[in-house]
């Protein structure tokens, strides 16, 4: 083989490694290639449950909203019980020691109450007194028709009218205009007393809004014997006294003037329905 044949025979075998070098190389990259797509697939996987993958928030391209403050995170409160009619403090009502001696009718009317012979009855407030006649009338009506009142003697019955003829008035006036309506004459007597004269209950203000000291008690319960003692005359009782040391004073009982050993008290029954007696005071 001569000078020429040899040479091409070497540069034919350096194509043919170039060739197998080429295809190694290649081989060799491909399979790096692929080494690296599952390592990246490896490191991408996501092995938390589907369930339990947060949703992602949703892009927004204005500024970030502010965290909600404590009290738009948090459940609204309970709202407390509003306060009874019962726990509010009286209302202060002023006693002029007089007023013109001229009364304003209620408007309010009642149902009848108990099984008697209905007696009719209107309230009236003296005009300068800041007391509201409707109220006034609601609660001579609540006393009348009370459990323990009047109306447990099946001979008796109330009611409330507001127009028309009636058995019998309760008017509340300033303890001047009581005493000129109640005659009172003795000095010790003037200002301090209730009383009923010619189909009227005549209702000391002063009496009505302060209580009594002989009474020991709420100011609605004192409201309620200065009813039940001037209403139990208008329908024919008379004056009764305590019947024993620690027993209830009747209703009859003229307290106003001592309680000589009973308890005060405001009804004429007690809660079992028995009438509260005490010996007559002629």
């Amino acid at each position: 083989m001569g000078r020429r044949g040899t040479r091409g025979t070497r540069t034919a075998e350096r194509r043919r490694r170039r060739k197998r070098q080429r295809t190694f190389l290649t081989a060799a990259l491909a399979a790096l290639v692929v080494g690296l797509g599952g390592a990246v697939a490896f490191l991408a996987r996501d092995d938390t449950p589907a369930e339990a993958r947060a949703p992602r928030p949703a892009r927004t391209t204005g500024p970030p909203a502010p965290a909600p403050s404590e009290s738009s995170a948090t459940s609204s409160p309970t709202a407390s019980p509003s306060a009874s009619p019962s726990s509010s403090p009286p209302r202060d009502i002023a006693v002029p020691d007089r007023g013109p001696g001229t009364f304003t009718p209620a408007h309010t009317a009642g149902e009848r109450q108990g099984q008697g012979r209905v007696r009719r009855y209107k309230v009236e407030v003296e005009n300068g007194i800041d007391l509201d006649p409707d109220e006034a009338a609601r609660s001579v009506s609540a006393i009348l028709g009370g459990s323990q009142g009047w109306t447990n003697d099946p001979a008796y019955g109330f009611q409330l009218v507001s127009s028309g003829p009636a058995d019998f008035t309760v008017r509340i006036a300033t303890p001047g205009t009581t005493d000129r309506l109640c005659f009172v004459t003795t000095p010790s007597s003037k200002g301090n007393v209730n009383c009923r004269v010619q189909h009227s209950v005549v209702v000391n203000l002063k009496l009505w809004v302060r209580g009594s000291p002989q009474f020991d008690g709420p100011i609605e319960d004192y409201r309620a014997l200065i009813i039940n003692h001037e209403v139990g005359h208008e329908i024919g009782r008379g004056h009764e006294t305590c019947p024993g040391p620690g027993q209830p004073a009747p209703a009859m009982m003229q307290q106003i003037k001592g309680l000589l050993g009973c308890t005060a008290n405001a009804w004429p029954y007690d809660s079992h329905g028995r009438y509260l007696a005490g010996p007559f005071v002629p």
